[in-house]
Order: C-alpha cells, then structure tokens, then sequence
C-alpha cells in the first residue's frame, strides 16, 4: 500500500506554494486545483501540507524512524 497525503480539493486555492516545497515532483496544478500524479515519488515528508495556507492537503499518518542500534558491552 502506498501511502500518499490526502487532497481536499475544495479547499485548494491553486496557490502552489505545495509545488515549491514538493522535492520529488509528485504535485501540479490542474486547472487551478492541486493534483498527485506520481504516487511512488512521493516521500512523504509532509511539507506540502505545512505550507497549505487553506488545508487543502493532509498528511493523516505520522511516520516515525525508531533508532534500531544495538549496543553490546563485553566484560
């Protein structure tokens, strides 16, 4: 399952400050509204939804990295 922000289209004012912080281009303008065309380019960082000045994007899942690093201390 890939997962990929959601997009409230109604909400989307075609600002396109989105586009200016998508790094792998997974975001453009169709006819003014905001659409996802390349859904296994998006990372998922969520910068798209920080900068949305109407909420027209959401990113409902919170992706966190646990540090796996086993220390082993000999005797």
């Amino acid at each position: 399952m890939l997962v990929k922000p959601l997009l409230h289209e109604a909400l989307c004012n075609g600002c396109g400050l989105c586009l200016t912080v998508c790094e792998c281009g997974a975001l453009v303008l169709v006819r003014n509204v905001i659409k996802i065309i390349e859904v296994e380019s998006c990372g998922y960082c969520t910068e798209c939804e920080l900068v949305c000045p109407t909420g027209a994007i959401e990113c409902p899942f919170e992706i966190v990295i646990e540090d796996s690093i086993e220390i082993t201390i000999e005797e």
